[in-house]
């Protein structure tokens, strides 16, 4: 059965994407949705059944990831704004991204430059969209897929430019996958997934402290999601023995192992308390993906 879940990517899952499938009214009642799924293998997209509630999800996409679908990224940020109104523009990253050479860390930090696209579209703002639009590029280079993603880069530019921000989402959601699917077809699917666990904790951070600052059982719900940090959980764990810095990859799947123990310890609801636990967790995994140390 697949799991439908909400991230946020990522966040993201990135390909992202970041990085980005959802739920009914919850994420966490997989029976509920039956997704209408095309193509095969594992990148199939889908679009699930509407489902009841408040939010009406049923049209976002998504990709299957061993059996878990992970959302697009600007259909999560779209279905948190619609439980009011957050100050986007209080979240959006100040400051300039680090230089790395190694891949992981590269991934990692493309992960959450496109989770910081999204949130920039949020806010409207021009400057750090098309700021996120080169970021982007340059660490596409970095990882051997600048030529893949150039027109995405430059649409970015040129839609942001005109306030054109639907076509925005569209380029960042594009990038995503683009970049992805090439690591994928490269057989370089621990990349593929350090892209996806990026922008799914910066998204998560984001949307913690969005939660957190007005907090409802109902926005908390886009929250849940354990059985997504368990998977990423797993994929970081199998990439210790590869890794040229196992010990940042070690610190960011044990972070993705407690904020799946939060998710769980409430009865598959989150409290002001949990989700503030999380908030914290997330913001000290983001630091370390976003700084050399």
């Amino acid at each position: 059965m697949k799991l439908l879940l909400l991230p946020l990517t990522v966040l993201f899952a990135v390909s992202v994407p970041v990085i980005a499938g959802d739920p009914p009214a919850k994420a966490k009642t997989p029976a509920a949705a039956k997704p209408a799924a095309s193509g095969t293998g594992k990148d199939k997209k889908v679009v699930p059944d509407k489902g009841a509630g408040e939010l009406d999800l049923s049209q976002f996409p998504g990709q299957v990831v061993d059996e878990v679908i992970v959302p697009v990224p600007s259909e999560v940020f779209s279905a948190l704004d619609k439980l009011g109104d957050p100050d986007w523009k209080a979240e959006v990253k100040q400051g300039d991204r680090p230089s790395f050479t190694d891949r992981t860390d590269i991934a990692l930090l493309l992960g959450t430059t496109v989770a910081d696209g999204f949130i920039a579209v949020q806010a409207e703002d021009k400057k750090t969209v098309e700021d996120v639009g080169r970021d982007v590029l340059s660490l596409a280079t970095a990882l051997g897929v600048r030529e893949d993603v150039l027109r995405h880069c430059q649409a970015i530019d040129d839609a942001a430019k005109g306030a054109k921000w639907d076509d925005v989402r569209t380029e960042l959601d594009a990038t995503q996958a683009t970049v992805k699917n090439k690591m994928t077809s490269l057989r370089d699917e621990a990349i593929a997934d350090c892209i996806s666990v990026g922008g799914w904790l910066r998204g998560t951070e984001v949307i913690t402290h969005v939660v957190e600052k007005s907090f409802s059982a109902e926005r908390a719900e886009l929250l849940y999601q354990p059985d997504l940090a368990d998977y990423f959980n797993d994929a970081l764990e199998e990439m210790l023995v590869k890794a040229k810095n196992p010990a940042k990859i070690k610190s960011i799947a044990d972070g993705l192992a407690q904020l799946r123990e939060i998710m769980q310890s409430g009865d598959e609801k989150l409290s002001e308390k949990s989700v503030k636990e999380m908030h914290k967790i997330t913001a000290e995994l983001i630091k370390s993906i976003t700084t050399k140390g």
